[in-house]
């Protein structure tokens, strides 16, 4: 699981994607792709859901491509930061609101933070998740409660980011005892935190994706612009020196290819399934009859 000294500052991860929200479908080529590649991986997934929960939704893109797959199906849409609600809900287009009758009906929308959720046990037959799970430097309570939340014979299927995201920053950066980059959880231990979830069958894969870019600011503003800067406790609280930038930009140019410079995002994608349980809550072995078929 995620380093003992690396803990995350949920407040200024939610302050940061309020800030965000307004301009994050500008920068959300990334985001959009990753969503296109996990409902290609839905293609091999056989689930017929009653309601589906989309968890950290940010500005909703994803809730238009989950209507269409499953139509008629009832969708909440929950998210910590109420300003990326706002986009969801599209409360700045009532002329869009007034134009969808006719369509699906609109998600639940509920701002909530993801290791509380205020739904019923079992209430819900599909948990999908675009990367959020990189915000949390524990996923664990998060994934308890998505398991609590999904009904037996549910899906849990997520993507978020793996350890080797941003290497070519992290090794430019001199060497400091501050946080200067976010951490992000292995695949492997993501795998151990869903078993020790509850749920069971997980599926694990990851994959390589490289952005690139002419320059190095541009990065930076796609980061900044996004909301995905560092959140860490540990984090510098003050101005680095401009020796400190020099040797990172000096260090960042050599990886130069072609004109363009380098950005590795590693890509985890995974979804697990919630089995009828062998213990009640009150530890109790549960002890299944079935009738002989004849």
């Amino acid at each position: 699981m995620s380093a003992p000294d690396f803990q995350l500052d949920p407040r200024l991860v939610r302050r940061r994607a309020g800030r965000a929200a307004t301009g994050y479908s500008g920068v959300d080529t990334l985001a959009r792709e990753i969503s296109r590649r996990m409902a290609e991986r839905l293609e091999y997934i056989r689930i017929e859901p009653k309601r589906i929960l989309d968890l950290g939704c940010g500005p909703g893109a994803d809730l238009a491509t989950l209507a269409t797959r499953y139509p008629g199906v009832a969708r909440i849409a929950i998210d910590s930061a109420p300003a990326m609600l706002a986009q969801a809900r599209g409360e700045k287009n009532l002329l869009k609101r007034l134009m969808s009758f006719g369509k699906p009906a609109e998600p639940d929308f509920v701002c909530a933070d993801a290791s509380a959720l205020p739904l019923a046990r079992g209430s819900v037959s599909f948990a999908w998740s675009n990367l959020m799970l990189q915000w949390l430097h524990d996923p664990l309570p998060a994934l308890k409660e998505v398991h609590r939340v999904l009904e037996v014979g549910g899906l849990l299927m997520f993507s978020t980011l793996g350890p080797d995201t941003l290497k070519e920053l992290r090794a430019s950066l001199p060497a400091s005892s501050a946080e200067h980059l976010h951490r992000f959880i292995d695949m492997h231990d993501l795998g151990d935190a869903l078993v020790g979830a509850g749920f069971s069958d997980p599926v694990m894969d990851m994959e390589m994706l490289t952005v690139t870019y002419t320059k190095l600011d541009d990065l930076f503003h796609d980061l900044r612009a996004s909301g995905s800067t560092n959140a860490a406790l540990s984090r510098p609280r003050g101005l680095v020196g401009k020796n400190h930038w020099q040797q990172m930009r000096a260090a960042y140019e050599a990886l130069r290819r072609d004109g363009r410079l380098p950005s590795t995002v590693e890509v985890v994608y995974g979804h697990a399934w919630k089995a009828a349980p062998k213990v009640a809550d009150d530890g109790r072995a549960i002890v299944r009859f079935e009738r002989k078929p004849a």
